[in-house]
């Protein structure tokens, strides 16, 4: 260690310290750091269209009334509507037992007959429908029994002959069960709300002005016999089963303008199933046309839309539309609905896609031109196409 040793001086001291001291590295540069990428967006699922509320008919409540038959003579000033109040039963059913054929002309001095039987007092919110099904009965003999016709709107107020109460009784298994049964006549003509306001009823002209007499079978008036005091009272109502679903609640339809004539074909296609009776009994009341999933379906004429949804069986997703005069077009076995009840449509707008739904297992259009209740074949009415 000695040899190792040297004096320094404090100058040198001082230049030495200065020498040794050492500048500290300059501080590294801060690493940029690693930028997360930011996620990709997620695609949003389309938010699901808006479904109409389910569509529930105001419950019927079972409460006609026996009305005695009657008979009366026509004086000068009746109208078949007023004679019905006064005796508290429905003009078409007088029209119907009279065998009255539209519009209902009556005549002084004319005898008419008074219908006995069940009457039930429309509420507004019922449909001919559930009225029917409350009683047991079908709709189509309601149709038949007060000689309605189209648009078959109901009105508060409206009263409706029924079958009677041991007409009903007397029915077996099947006919119960075939009364609950909802097909597309019914929705054509029974599944309209009752109108909460009566319409006005037209004025008929006398034919004369000579004086005639009421002559019912007493003196006054029927009297209207309730219910518990009817000899054979009305059974209790019965369990009404769901009707067809999606409807939205609204007003009575608009009846549409008067129809053009003209219908269009509804879909491109061969038609696979024609108009008229099949084997093991069936009947085809329409056409179907063979598809593509999800090929647009577009209306046959000008109309409003009286029907979309997917509830009566068999049928799938179904569409009705009015055209005035008592036309009507059904569009069934749809995939996708895109109209609603009481949706204006012209000619050739799209109304649905067509799939495979219902009593199907491939795509294809069942197509359907009705006049009332009466199913007509739809070749007979669509322009000729130069392939099948």
């Amino acid at each position: 260690m000695r040899g190792m040793m040297r004096f320094v001086g404090p100058g040198s001291l001082m230049v030495l310290l200065a020498a040794c001291a050492t500048t500290p590295p300059p501080a590294p540069a801060p690493r940029p750091m690693a930028q997360t990428p930011a996620p990709a967006p997620v695609a949003q699922a389309p938010a699901p269209k808006p479904q109409p509320p389910a569509w529930t008919p105001r419950k019927v409540v079972a409460d006609a009334v026996e009305v005695p038959a009657a008979s009366v003579t026509v004086t000068a000033g009746d109208s078949l509507g007023r004679i019905a109040a006064r005796f508290g039963v429905s003009p078409g059913a007088i029209a119907a037992e009279n065998g009255l054929a539209s519009p209902f002309t009556i005549k002084v001095g004319q005898t008419l007959r008074i219908p006995g039987g069940r009457y039930h007092r429309v509420k507004p919110g019922e449909t001919g429908i559930a009225i029917a099904r409350a009683y047991g009965v079908k709709w189509g003999d309601v149709v038949t029994a007060n000689a309605l016709e189209a648009p078959f709107t109901l009105a508060a107020g409206q009263r409706l002959r029924l079958p009677g109460a041991k007409e009903v009784a007397a029915m077996s298994l099947e006919q119960r069960a075939e009364a609950f049964k909802v097909d597309i006549d019914d929705l054509v003509t029974g599944s309209e709300p009752a109108a909460a306001t009566p319409p006005r009823p037209r004025p008929q002209r006398p034919a004369a002005t000579q004086s005639a007499r009421v002559t019912p079978p007493a003196a006054t008036p029927p009297a209207v016999t309730p219910p518990a005091a009817a000899a054979s009272a009305p059974p209790k109502a019965v369990a009404q089963a769901p009707l067809p679903r999606r409807q939205p609640p609204s007003k009575p339809l608009v009846e549409p303008a008067a129809f053009s004539g003209r219908f269009s074909w509804p879909l491109e296609g061969r038609v696979i199933s024609t108009f008229g009776p099949k084997p093991g009994g069936r009947y085809n009341d329409g056409i179907n046309i063979k598809a593509t999933a999800g090929a647009p379906v577009r209306a046959a004429a000008d109309g409003v839309v009286a029907y979309a949804g997917d509830g009566l069986e068999g049928f799938g997703g179904l569409v009705l539309i009015r055209h005035g005069d008592g036309w009507v077009t059904a569009y069934a076995h749809n995939e996708e609905l895109l109209v609603s009840r009481g949706q204006a449509v012209k000619r050739g707008d799209i109304v649905a896609r067509a799939g495979a739904t219902g009593s199907v297992d491939e795509p294809q259009l069942h197509f359907e031109i009705r006049r009332g209740r009466n199913p007509v074949n739809p070749l007979t009415m669509l322009p000729p196409r130069t392939s099948s």
